[in-house]
């Protein structure tokens, strides 16, 4: 009997005995063909002799043969082809009637492809601007509180006056709320001073989402083996939340004044990647909504039971329109993931928006002369490199706006000194949306809140020039006609950078006439860049002065 939980023997042999079991076995054949060969057993083959050169009609007798050689090859192949025919035959008449059995299972199979493919299709679409917008407009007509998510670092740039115009306009009670968060990527001072600012028009919520929330039945089974240590580390700064408390507290006590049975539907609205995903999980604490970096990780309304009285609803990223400033462009609607700007042409309109001096210091470079070179310098710092050593600057590119859209890199936009309300902001409707509020439990919450975050240093902050609110897209249309404008930006912005070389351009333009391309092909022509070579602009230690006399 074999006893249990024992290896099996291993088949393994050493060499020796490998070869005289290999001798053995050529002994016994040796014996066998001996003893074969006694008895007579094994005739060995006769070789044909073939026709005899002294034979007569040898030619004659050489092609009969080849004749009867390939009739005989002929006759099989005949024979192959009706044994090939016969099967094929079989085959079809066992098929005619199983298909006819099998008829309405194929119509369901085939009606199933097509349902396949058009939910296919569906699904290609959910990324188009119709589809987003139809699901936007859902989630405004649905909520009685709708939250605009604001990003900390520009939130100017992260307002959007048609979505809260449409919640104006639409009437029955509905409430706006301004959701500041992350809040952590941007000096103290300068969140003040922005909560002072927004408070003027809606109610003000800091908030800073926690990085570390995980999937409820994860989160269940860890629950039993939490040590000490664990614990120390939950508290971390990536995995702390602030200013759900507050919020929480808001909407129960707006959900409880309401007085109606059914829950309060709270909608959730703003930019991508301002952190719509991270502000429900955080009040929820578990992974209800998916997050990405990626432009379109949410593409359909989601509801979020957060309890008997307050119900919230995420929705997909307002769409920028087209007529905005590159700048608002690179950061709000992600034209490089889209495919209608190049990564290169965003990189280089963000770094012109941003002081030189402070880029170098935040990402540790020295001095760089343009885009290139500094996503040149960069490839080089992070060890971006592809064959031969060459900087991999699209790599680099793509880094720099990960850092810029998500919640990595910190820089911050100064208050407007005289700023005034838009033309939809009367004395009316701001009275009306901070009607319901408990305006002073919101700003000793937003107290409370700050204190509890760990804020970067003003001068490890990068400034950031805001260009202002972002128009977005409530109905989809056609816009190819609306996307000239921030080209022509672009090309105003190009020439305040090189002034002397489109001053050469229309001198040229006046002095020669116009021609036609069929009169003259195309050619490069290259201006001479004005160059100052007076020596009172160079200074050299070594230089020889000519003017002393030497005797």
């Amino acid at each position: 009997m074999k006893r249990p939980k024992l290896r099996k023997a291993s088949k393994r042999l050493s060499c020796s005995k490998r070869y005289k079991i290999q001798k053995k076995v050529r002994e016994h054949n040796r014996k066998l063909k001996k003893e074969a060969k006694k008895k007579g057993l094994k005739k060995s083959v006769k070789k044909d002799p073939g026709v005899p050169n002294s034979a007569p009609f040898k030619e004659e007798v050489l092609r009969e043969a080849e004749q009867r050689r390939l009739q005989i090859e002929e006759e099989k192949e005949r024979q192959r082809q009706a044994k090939k025919e016969e099967r094929a035959q079989k085959r079809k008449k066992e098929k005619e009637p199983a298909a006819k059995e099998a008829e309405p299972s194929a119509k369901k199979a085939r009606k199933g492809t097509a349902a396949k493919n058009s939910e296919k299709h569906a699904a290609t679409n959910k990324c188009s601007v119709q589809h987003l917008c139809a699901e936007l407009n859902k989630v405004i007509d649905a909520s009685d509180v709708v939250i605009e998510v604001l990003d900390a670092r520009d939130p100017l740039g992260c307002r959007c006056p048609e979505v809260e115009e449409a919640v104006l306009l639409k009437g029955g009670g509905k409430k706006l709320l301004l959701a500041l968060t992350k809040i952590d990527l941007v000096p103290k001072e300068n969140v003040e001073k922005w909560i002072e600012c927004l408070q003027r028009e809606f109610p003000v919520v800091a908030f800073k989402a926690s990085t570390k929330i995980q999937d409820k039945t994860v989160k269940a089974k860890r629950r039993r083996k939490i040590t000490v240590s664990n614990e120390v580390l939950d508290q971390s700064r990536a995995a702390a939340c602030s200013g759900n408390d507050c919020l929480t507290e808001l909407l129960t006590a707006y959900a409880a004044k309401t007085q109606s049975e059914a829950a309060l539907k709270v909608g959730v609205v703003g930019f991508p990647n301002v952190g719509k995903s991270s502000l429900i999980n955080s009040l929820k604490g578990m992974m209800a909504c998916h997050v990405g970096l990626t432009k379109g990780t949410t593409r359909n309304m989601q509801e979020v039971h957060m309890s008997k009285a307050v119900k919230m609803m995420d929705s997909p990223g307002v769409v920028a329109a087209p007529s905005n400033p590159a700048a608002s462009m690179a950061l709000r609607s992600l034209q490089v993931e889209e495919g209608q700007e190049s990564v290169m042409d965003a990189v280089n309109t963000l770094l012109k928006q941003c002081d030189k001096s402070q880029v170098m210091l935040q990402y540790n470079i020295p001095d760089f002369r343009n885009s290139l070179e500094f996503l040149t310098l960069l490839a080089k710092k992070r060890g971006y490199l592809q064959k031969g050593s060459v900087p991999n600057t699209e790599q680099a590119a793509n880094t720099f706006l990960t850092d810029w859209t998500g919640a990595k890199l910190s820089y911050h936009c100064k208050v407007p000194g005289n700023y005034s309300l838009p033309l939809y902001m009367t004395d009316a409707v701001v009275t009306e949306m901070q009607n319901g509020w408990d305006l002073d439990k919101v700003r000793a919450g937003n107290k409370e809140t700050l204190k509890g975050v760990k804020f970067p240093n003003l001068a490890s902050s990068m400034i950031f020039v805001s260009r202002g609110p972002t128009a977005g897209l409530l109905r989809a249309t056609a816009i190819p006609e609306e996307q000239r404008p921030a080209k022509k930006e672009e090309q105003h912005n190009n020439q305040e950078e090189e002034p002397e070389l489109t001053e050469l351009h229309e001198t040229e333009e006046l002095e020669e006439p116009q021609k036609t391309v069929k009169d003259k092909p195309k050619q490069v022509h290259f201006l001479p860049a004005p160059v100052d070579i007076s020596l009172s602009t160079v200074y050299t230690d070594d230089a020889y002065d000519f003017n002393t006399d030497f005797k």
